[in-house]
Order: structure tokens, then sequence, then C-alpha cells
């Protein structure tokens, strides 16, 4: 059995499966959730730009650009 770690949303490079575990209580914290960021949802890291600010993640079926900033405050395990 691997033990799971969790990291920072933006801390994940590009290709890395990860799954929501929680997000940290900010003023992004509604938004990313009404666009389906929810604990439990499966995430695709697909690009990450060369300064690392915006990310484009896979979730709920379409993509999403976030920045760093609102990337810094979801926590994941990777799959």
């Amino acid at each position: 059995m691997t033990e799971e770690k969790m990291v920072r949303l933006s801390q994940l490079p590009a290709g890395t499966m990860a799954k929501i575990e929680k997000h940290e209580e900010s003023e992004f914290q509604l938004m990313l959730m009404e666009m389906g960021c929810v604990p439990g949802e499966p995430v695709w890291v697909e690009m990450v730009a060369p300064l690392g600010d915006p990310l484009a993640i896979n979730i709920a079926g379409y993509y999403l650009s976030i920045r760093k900033q609102e990337a810094e405050n979801i926590w994941v395990v990777c799959q």
C-alpha cells in the first residue's frame, strides 16, 4: 500500500493526475467550487505555463485555466 501525501495543486507538474482533498478558506473558494473543483473530484494537470502561471487543468470533463494563486488554496492527493 502506498502512502498518500497531500500537496498543493500549484506544486504539481504537467501530466499529473490527482484528487482534490480540500480547500483553504479564501476569496476564491466559492468560485472554484462552482467551477467543479470540489473535494473528491479527480483533476488532471494538462499544462503549466513557462513561468508557472497559469495552470491548465482538466476537471469534471472540461478544461479550466486557473492562476497559481488560486491553485495554492487547493490541496490534492496524487494518484
